[in-house]
C-alpha cells in the first residue's frame, strides 16, 4: 500500500470514528443546555428588571460580540465575557467567585440568542444551578427601558 492510500485510510478512519452515529435520532432541539438533555430557561426583560427593582441577588453576563459591546452601554451591574473565553474567566474572579447557587442571566445581540444560548450551557456545565437566558437580549432590553451603565473605559 501506498503512502497516499494509507494517509487517506487513516483519515477517514478517524473522521469516522470521531463523528457520532444517530441515525434515526432526531437531533436536540436548538436550546440545549445542561448535560445536553434541557432546553433552556428563559427569563423575560421585564421579569429581569423587576428583579433588578427588587435589588434581588442576580449575576447578570454579557456575551455580545464586541462591536455592540464597545458602541453600546451595558445592563447595570453586568459582567462582560466574550463567549470563547467564559470557560476560562470562570477560574477567574469575578466568575470564580460567584455562588453557583445564585441566579444568573445571560444576555447577547443576537437575533435568536444563540450566544446566550450556548453561554447558559457553558455555566449549567461549570455547575451553575439557576442559569437563565434574557429573551430577546439587549434589544428586548433596550425596549423595556431597563436600567444601564457605560461600559469601563479600557
Amino acid at each position: 500500500m501506498n503512502c497516499k492510500r494509507l494517509f487517506v485510510l487513516m483519515l477517514l478512519g478517524s473522521v469516522i470514528s470521531a463523528t457520532p452515529l444517530h441515525r434515526g435520532v432526531r437531533s436536540a432541539p436548538s436550546g440545549v443546555v445542561a448535560q445536553g438533555t434541557a432546553t433552556p430557561n428563559f427569563m423575560s426583560a421585564d421579569q429581569l428588571k423587576a428583579k433588578l427593582t427588587r435589588n434581588e441577588p442576580v449575576t447578570i453576563i454579557d456575551v455580545r460580540d464586541t462591536n455592540s459591546y464597545l458602541n453600546n452601554n451595558k445592563i447595570k451591574g453586568s459582567i462582560y465575557v466574550k463567549l470563547r473565553r467564559l470557560s476560562y474567566r470562570l477560574t477567574m474572579p469575578p466568575l470564580k467567585d460567584a455562588p453557583r447557587d445564585r441566579e444568573v442571566v445571560t444576555y447577547c445581540a443576537c437575533p435568536h440568542d444563540e450566544a446566550s444560548i450556548r453561554a447558559a450551557q457553558i455555566l449549567a456545565d461549570a455547575g451553575f444551578k439557576r442559569v437563565h437566558v434574557l429573551q430577546g437580549g439587549w434589544q428586548m432590553w433596550r425596549k423595556v427601558n431597563g436600567q444601564t451603565e457605560a461600559r469601563p473605559r479600557a
